[in-house]
């Protein structure tokens, strides 16, 4: 039992350290992780949300602080008793979200290593075991040196967790293992290859027919049904490739910028996903700095998923020499840890990111600059005629006198579907049916 408990207690031990450290790395990100728990999809607690970097911050420190504390034999009932009570929640945590699959990411290992639902339950239940025989073999954990240098290693595993949090907390995590860390190319991010694994899923659709609710089921093809569409439930029966950049865009209301802006060799860009919420000093440094960027040459642009009047209304307050344009907020959480914060780009790959508090540090050598480009319009439609799908050109060329019906659907289910299935962003379907 003795050799056991002290496998157990370094194999506890040290996950609790790495795992702590993972997420103290970025407890900004670990807060957005707990605001999806707190969601009403899943513990329905959103009075949390406000405190959730508090907590997130609370959580790392003590798990990485626990860890240490075991493996120094520092206050021992005190420390598995704790770790047994914290493992005991996050077993019922992750069993609840895999369960109910409603959180595909527990975050345990932040982005360092992402677990599904299930793996993240089967490993807090080995770790619940082996903190169980800590608990029944407490009396083999033994203090690894004096009193005295026990305690002062205690009191600087604590000092150093909570400084290295509030350090990340104020500049930007110090190793980033999202999509768009430096070297990172984001449009290459967004790239689906062709010999990708495609999903498998499983559309059940309902319809009223005859006064009764009747499923049909199919592998994503509207059904032809002589009767009232109720709803659909899709079901993913293999997962296919996820591309690592997700949800980004450059967008205004009506026109989609990504690629001109990607293929920029010399852009800024501010990011604030909130410009209602974003520091002031920050935004009065983003002025600073974007000043100096567009005076040496460089394209600045500004990316928020607030909506026009906050974009206008900062533009105004800041006095800001550039455009907001629109992206999704959480992809935007992704993209950089501060709000707002600031990134370089040459072609779509970051060259530097930069908290607001540091953003006088980005380096802005004087580069040639270059004719604004002209922006193409990309209208983002897709065409059919006899429900066979064809490009604008075609669709602009046939013979109206030869045109039966047309149909403009902008929104429901079939766009939903078709999107779904073709892993696009489709905001209308134009359908054309010629005569026989």
């Amino acid at each position: 039992m003795k050799y056991l408990v002290h496998i157990c207690r370094i194999l506890v031990g040290g996950l609790f350290i790495f795992s702590g450290l993972i997420k103290l790395n970025d407890p900004l990100g670990f807060s957005y992780k707990l605001q999806e728990y707190f969601s009403e999809e899943v513990l329905n607690l959103p009075f949390l949300d406000d405190y959730a970097l508090g907590i997130s911050l609370f959580v790392v420190v003590l798990e990485v602080v626990l860890g240490v504390f075991l493996l120094i034999g520092y206050k021992k009932k005190f420390t598995v008793w704790l770790l047994l009570a914290m493992i005991v929640f996050f077993t019922f945590l992750t069993f609840y979200a895999a369960f109910f699959e409603v959180v595909k990411d527990c975050g345990c290992f932040g982005d360092f290593l992402k677990l599904k639902p299930w793996e993240s339950f089967w490993k807090d239940m080995i770790l619940l075991i082996l903190i169980l025989a800590l608990v029944l073999g407490i009396k083999h954990i033994k203090p690894i040196f004096s009193k005295f240098p026990t305690t002062i290693l205690a009191l600087l595993g604590f000092i150093v967790s909570f400084w290295f949090g509030y350090h990340v907390l104020m500049h930007l995590p110090t190793w980033d293992f999202r999509a768009y860390a430096v070297g990172k190319n984001i449009a290459e991010g967004m790239v689906v290859p062709e010999d990708a694994p495609k999903a498998i899923q499983e559309f059940t659709w309902t319809f009223n027919v005859g006064g009764e609710n009747v499923e049909f089921v199919t592998d994503g093809s509207y059904p032809t049904v002589d009767g009232d569409y109720v709803g659909v439930e899709t079901e993913i029966i293999v997962e296919g490739y996820d591309p690592p950049v997700k949800d980004f865009s450059i967008e205004t209301d009506d026109d989609d910028f990504t690629d001109v802006f990607l293929a920029e060799e010399h852009l800024v860009m501010v990011v604030a996903y909130s410009l209602e919420k974003a520091n002031e000093e920050g935004m009065k440094n983003m002025k600073k700095i974007t000043d100096k960027a567009i005076e040496n040459g460089y394209t600045v642009i500004g990316l928020s998923a607030s909506g026009t009047e906050a974009k206008q209304y900062a533009k105004a307050t800041y006095n800001l020499n550039f455009d907001f344009y629109l992206c999704d907020e959480k992809a935007l959480k992704t993209v950089i840890r501060s709000n707002p914060g600031i990134l370089k780009l040459e072609k779509g790959t970051v060259i530097q990111k930069e908290h607001f508090n540091d953003a006088e540090n980005l380096e802005l050598p004087v580069v040639e600059r270059k004719p604004k480009p002209e922006l193409e319009v990309i209208e983002n439609i897709v065409y059919f005629i006899n429900e066979e799908e064809v490009t604008k050109e075609e669709f602009e060329n046939i013979d109206s006198t030869t045109i039966e019906s047309m149909d403009v659907v902008k929104e429901g289910p079939e766009l939903e579907i078709l999107n779904s299935a073709t892993s696009n962003n489709y905001i209308g379907i134009i359908k054309i049916t010629l005569k026989e």
